[in-house]
C-alpha cells in the first residue's frame, strides 16, 4: 500500500489488503485495541490514518427501526473500539491518546492489550469479500416472539410474530374480539415488545 494515499483513498482499499498484508511487513509490529469516544470510531480511524498508523475498524451491516421504517445501517462491529498496528519500540503510542475521536490504548495492569494476529485475521476472513462488511443475518423477528404495533390502525396492540410474508409484510397473531387472528401488516409498523 502506498503511503502517499489520502486516508479516504486508503479506506477504499479492500480491508484484507490493508490489514493482512500489513501483518507480514514487520515481525515486531503488534495489533492493539484503541478505545474511542462514543460514536467517534470513524473520526478516530481517519485521524490515525492521517498520522500514518495502520488502522482496522471492522464494520457490520445491521437493520434498525428508525423513523417508522426498518433501515440498513453500517456501524462498527465493536462499538467504541478499533485496532491499530504498530511497533512500540520504534514508534510512540502517546499520540493515540490525543487523537481526535480516540481515548487511548486499551490497557490491562498498565500495559497495552496486545491482540493476537490470528484474532484480526479471523475477523477479516469473516468479512464479505466485495464490501468488506460483516453481516448480521439473524431475522428481525423469530416465530413466537412478542411484538408491538407502533403504527397503523392497530397501533399500541401487542401480538405474536408468526412469519414474514414477502419483503415488506409480516404475519402477526393478534387477539381481536376474543379470539386469536392472523393479520398481514407492513413490517415497518412492527417492533419488538418491551
Amino acid at each position: 500500500m502506498s503511503n502517499n494515499l489520502t486516508p479516504q483513498a486508503q479506506a477504499r482499499i479492500p480491508l484484507s489488503e490493508r490489514c493482512l498484508n500489513s501483518i507480514s511487513m514487520d515481525a515486531e509490529e503488534r495489533w492493539f485495541a484503541v478505545s474511542c469516544k462514543p460514536r467517534q470510531e470513524a473520526v478516530a480511524e481517519e485521524n490515525l490514518l492521517r498520522q500514518g498508523y495502520r488502522v482496522y475498524l471492522p464494520r457490520i451491516q445491521n437493520t434498525h427501526h428508525r423513523r417508522g421504517q426498518w433501515v440498513d445501517v453500517i456501524e462498527p462491529l465493536f462499538p467504541r473500539y478499533l485496532f491499530i498496528r504498530i511497533n512500540p519500540a520504534l514508534r510512540s503510542t502517546a499520540p493515540v491518546r490525543s487523537t481526535r475521536g480516540a481515548v487511548g490504548l486499551v490497557r490491562f495492569g498498565g500495559q497495552p492489550a496486545v491482540i493476537p494476529d490470528e484474532v484480526i485475521e479471523a475477523i477479516v476472513q469473516r468479512e464479505a469479500p466485495d464490501s468488506g462488511l460483516h453481516w448480521d443475518d439473524r431475522p428481525l423477528f423469530c416465530a413466537g416472539e412478542p411484538v408491538r404495533l407502533e403504527e397503523g390502525p392497530l397501533a399500541g396492540m401487542e401480538g405474536i410474530f408468526v412469519e414474514r410474508d414477502g419483503e415488506k409484510r409480516v404475519i402477526i397473531l393478534l387477539e381481536l374480539l376474543g379470539k386469536a387472528n392472523k393479520i398481514r401488516i407492513n413490517r415497518d409498523w412492527v417492533v419488538q415488545a418491551a
